[in-house]
């Protein structure tokens, strides 16, 4: 074939491509016929861009996104720290064997562990919070020599083996055995307490059941707990004063390590760096993910030089082929570097504050905001039939979201069989665009029955 018939079949292979790709109803086709359904119904709009807390679809609407895509872009969509990264890895070197270091791990380590108390100095970088949270349990597991790992229903740790058997909030049903030693106890669901009994204050029940359950139940070989600091797909539970330092009390007794799972609420989202903070506990073991990539895959598993010392003399392992991917980290770097130099966390705590009062002033509007919760930007709304009663109402739910979406704004809902709206816009969203989101939840209240 000559250049000239190249160059033919070149620009005839570009039309017809242009032409399946603005082709919406072509692609609709395609994604019928050729993905596989992974959970919830795809939103039936293309988005073609994203910009800040923007997501642009192909029928040219803007659309405000409460969710930071999956929970992970704290620092808005495509921005340009997180871009300029990228292109830095892209210009030098993106993947390497996992035995080999690119200088921006080493800087990562550095920053991230200046950011937590000293006992949390030793890191290993990873892809998803599933695995993060596999690399703890097997830290866990191998350290204590023990096997049972305890959980609270409502929780969300992803769907890797081991942290699928550690997740209860859903999707347990017709996978067969879970990982043996699998323990939960109830949440601390203060607007539901699970025993029915604190009704106007919290003395801290569920705990002490859990932890008498646990004692009758276990084997004798505890290893680890595994919890999030506050619940999010549970339906945004944020735990009693006192409860964590009770929590971690009961663990020190039985000397049960403490794992706490930051997914999505590290790197600023609650209004501090890192939720612990606000509960003056530190855990045994940190996981950190989708908050630290900011839209790119990258996780972390942090524990303690005594832990890390251990359980290298005995063999730990959890090699895989993207740890301390040389792309992944140089944006772990930019989005660390980005939140203490705008100082995010404040930032959260101070938009937050003023996201809740005016969720405060559509809660006093609409009887069915039965509650409102949360901290920093990781806010939950849950809708209920009505305030007496409290039962879930899902379906309302459900028709409030495809209205705020057909209005300009993304919300996403959370909580099993609760009805919870879990907010959580990027960091960096403004004032006014706050305004306008608040003012869309009106409008869909206000038209929808």
């Amino acid at each position: 074939m000559n250049s000239d018939n190249r160059e033919l079949e070149k620009k005839a292979n570009s039309t017809a491509n242009a032409a399946i790709s603005d082709n919406t109803d072509e692609l609709w086709q395609i994604v019928d016929e050729h993905l596989l359904h992974y959970g919830r119904d795809f939103v039936r709009e293309f988005i073609t861009s994203a910009s800040g807390p923007y997501l642009h679809t192909a029928t040219g609407r803007s659309i405000i996104d409460f969710s930071s895509g999956q929970m992970c872009a704290t620092l808005g969509h495509n921005h340009p720290a997180i871009l300029d990264a990228m292109q830095r890895s892209a210009d030098s070197v993106i993947h390497l064997d996992s035995t080999m270091l690119s200088p921006s791990i080493a800087h990562l380590a550095k920053e991230l562990c200046e950011l937590l108390p000293p006992q949390l100095s030793k890191v290993l970088f990873l892809n998803t919070g599933a695995e993060s949270n596999e690399a703890a349990i097997r830290l866990a597991k191998l350290y204590t020599g023990c096997f049972e790992i305890i959980g609270l229903t409502g929780s969300w740790h992803g769907t890797t083996y081991g942290a699928a058997s550690t997740t209860y909030a859903h999707g347990r049903k017709g996978y067969g055995p879970g990982m043996p030693g699998t323990i939960a106890i109830p949440a601390p669901n203060c607007y539901r307490c699970p025993l029915g009994q604190c009704q106007t204050s919290c003395n801290l029940a569920c705990l002490d059941f859990g932890f008498e359950y646990i004692d009758s139940v276990s084997v004798g070989s505890t290893a680890a707990m595994l919890i999030e600091p506050i619940q999010s797909a549970g339906g945004i539970i944020v735990p009693p004063e006192g409860y964590m330092e009770k929590l971690r009390a009961l663990c020190d007794e039985r000397s049960i390590l403490l794992i706490f799972d930051e997914a999505q609420t590290g790197l600023g989202r609650v209004g501090t760096n890192f939720a612990f903070e606000q509960q003056a506990v530190v855990p045994d073991i940190l996981s950190l993910s989708k908050t630290l990539g900011a839209g790119v895959p990258l996780a972390a598993t942090i524990t303690s030089k005594e832990i890390a010392d251990n359980t290298r003399e005995k063999g730990y392992s959890h090699y895989t082929s993207h740890a301390s991917d040389p792309l992944t980290v140089e944006v772990g770097l930019a989005v660390v570097r980005t939140l203490v130099s705008e100082q995010l966390a404040s930032r959260a705590d101070e938009i937050g504050q003023y996201l809740m009062s005016g969720l405060q002033v559509l809660q006093d509007k609409y009887e069915s905001i039965g509650d409102l919760r949360g901290r920093g930007l990781l806010l939950g709304v849950e809708i209920v039939t009505d305030r007496e009663s409290k039962t879930p109402d899902k379906e309302y739910l459900a028709k409030l979201s495809q209205r705020c979406f057909e209005l300009g704004l993304n919300v996403n809902r959370v909580g099993g069989p609760l009805a919870v709206w879990r907010i959580a816009p990027p960091l960096t969203i403004s004032k006014s665009e706050m305004d306008l989101s608040l003012e869309i939840m009106d409008e869909a209240f206000s038209s929808t029955k």
